[in-house]
């Protein structure tokens, strides 16, 4: 029988909004939010990224993205340049007051895993890595049937 409390997506969305939650009160006194942090993270670990490939690293939505990036271009954190090569293109990078901030964020961030993990083995731990990486691309093939759905209501909505 199915039970909420149960199911893999509400498991998996209360760890992820505790620790979420905890992260952000615990990074708030470096003025940042939680968005923030996972675009420098993003960032560090790759530079020169575009709003759209940035996006899907950091699964922040692109509306929300942009007006993001402007804020933290205010804060001087990030840069935005259009690429040489093509100018309608633009990349977004971290300068060095952000470069800096992440990498004081960055352990805390690795504490935050670590104490979330700790009962488990280093196997363990990268099984469930794999595991949820795995299910998330697994997740991708639900898009056709979702267009399909919503397909059928527009043309239902038509014939009513």
């Amino acid at each position: 029988m199915y039970q909420l409390t149960n199911s893999l997506p509400y498991l998996l969305n209360r760890v992820g909004v505790r620790m979420g939650e905890l992260f952000s009160r615990r990074i708030a006194g470096y003025d940042v939010t939680l968005p923030m942090y996972r675009v420098m993270a993003a960032l560090w670990e790759q530079g020169d990224q575009r709003l759209g490939d940035l996006a899907g690293m950091t699964s922040i939505e692109m509306s929300t993205l942009s007006r993001l990036i402007g804020t933290m271009k205010r804060k001087g954190l990030v840069s935005r340049t259009r690429l040489k090569d093509n100018a309608r293109t633009v990349a977004i990078n971290l300068t060095a007051k952000g470069k800096s901030l992440v990498e004081e964020l960055i352990p805390i961030a690795v504490h935050f895993e670590t104490v979330a993990v700790r009962e488990f083995t280093t196997k363990g731990v990268t099984d469930l890595k794999t595991t949820l990486a795995e299910i998330y691309v697994s997740l991708g093939t639900l898009e056709p049937e979702i267009a399909e759905a919503e397909a059928q209501r527009r043309a239902s909505k038509r014939q009513a």
